[in-house]
């Protein structure tokens, strides 16, 4: 089952970074080439591409935000009815019938579920990097080290952690082999 549960988190991992870092680079590019077109096209100076560069960083961390929640939801389709190492997760309705093919629709009872349980593990987490943080280092402001990067991390550790939670927790999911 640990088997299981590490290749099914490997692939949404995977998913979920490729998806939410590829969002949120268009979206940043879109409104830097907006924004370059609004000033009247000035030619390309080694000024001007810093300067879009510096846009494109500063669109692309908070795109990132956003993009990682779309991510979180389109993500959790795609870790029912794949066979891994054996197993794989199923999801019925509440009248207990197999959903075949699985649609955002029907995520939507799962993903509030899953959801919280994400924000929880990820509290549970922040708490304890915390904790660890004042003892063990010298940073002098609580949140100091804490960033966009950070909390990713905390979302991808939290998303192993959920798996087997959810998957024992809820009614709706249950793994079975394949």
């Amino acid at each position: 089952m640990n088997k299981f549960y590490f290749v099914l988190w490997l692939k949404w991992a995977i998913r979920l970074t490729l998806c939410s870092v590829f969002l949120s680079m268009a979206f940043s590019l879109i409104v830097t080439f907006y924004i370059y077109i609004s000033q009247g096209i000035p030619s390309l100076s080694a000024e001007v591409i810093l300067a879009l560069s510096d846009i494109v960083k500063f669109w692309f961390l908070i795109f990132w935000s956003i993009t990682i929640l779309i991510s979180l939801f389109r993500g959790l389709k795609y870790i029912f009815n794949d066979c891994n190492s054996g197993y794989q997760l199923h999801l019925y309705t509440c009248q207990k019938e197999f959903i075949e093919s699985v649609g955002y629709g029907d995520l939507v009872k799962v993903w509030r579920k899953y959801f919280m349980l994400l924000i929880w593990i990820i509290g549970a987490e922040m708490i304890l990097s915390l904790a660890l943080t004042y003892m063990f280092s010298t940073y002098t402001s609580v949140f100091e080290w804490f960033d966009i990067y950070v909390l990713y991390l905390f979302i991808l550790i939290g998303g192993y952690l959920s798996f087997v939670i959810l998957s024992s927790k809820c009614k709706q999911i249950k793994v079975v082999k394949c």
